[in-house]
């Protein structure tokens, strides 16, 4: 299992995630998913995809969208069919409830579960992309507003995450200038008080999986 997961951004380590390529180089395009989004509007929703894109280009990445909405309805051994020819899937941040929606969609949660058992991608991201990787997703909504969820598909939200991690990702703590860290410090706290044990990332910080090692 490879995984790159930033608090914000690329983070301070951007050599780390090459890193977990072989040979440090992309083998094909790889993919940028940008569901977290999907309660903005178009024109803030596709701004946010072109802004990872772009950070991505830089790094010597060519990045190609895989939008989950185009596969709605569909079976996971596609998804992974797809998700496969691609070295490396990039997810953003945004709201980690609609990103959970739309994987359960598209069946994109069991997919990544497969890929990630065989090794046969990297999965990186932040925020958002990285949240999602917990057992559940209980306490962020405390920052991450669960009701799009139901404005958006006429659904409730689903708590459970991916549970490819052992415990909850807590982002953008202790980073003035971020418009979320006072309240992930409170959905910290809470975690803490609760007992419960969590990730906790400062922006710039990335967690690094790469096979039985994880490195910070």
């Amino acid at each position: 299992m490879r995984l790159y997961l930033s608090s914000f951004r690329l983070g301070n380590r951007p050599e780390r995630l090459l890193g977990l390529l072989p040979g440090g180089r992309a083998d094909g395009p790889v993919a940028v998913i940008g569901n977290a989004l999907d309660a903005e509007s178009s024109e803030v929703r596709a701004a946010g995809v072109e802004r990872e894109t772009a950070a991505l280009r830089a790094l010597g990445l060519e990045p190609v969208e895989v939008d989950l909405r185009d596969h709605a309805g569909g079976r996971a051994r596609d998804l992974a069919g797809l998700l496969s020819g691609h070295p490396l899937v990039w997810l953003r941040g945004g709201n980690v409830f609609m990103l959970r929606q739309a994987m359960a969609h598209s069946a994109a949660d069991a997919a990544f579960t497969a890929l990630l058992e065989s090794d046969a991608l990297v999965y990186a991201g932040y925020s958002a992309g990285a949240c999602v990787l917990a057992p559940s997703l209980r306490g962020l909504e405390h920052c991450d507003d669960a009701t799009a969820v139901t404005r958006v598909y006429g659904e409730e939200p689903l708590w459970d995450g991916l549970g490819v991690l052992d415990r909850p990702f807590v982002p953008h703590l202790d980073s003035p200038g971020h418009p979320e860290t006072v309240l992930l410090g409170e959905v910290s706290r809470a975690y803490g008080a609760a007992g419960v044990d969590h990730h906790r990332m400062r922006d710039g910080e990335v967690l690094v999986v790469n096979g039985g090692d994880l490195h910070r």
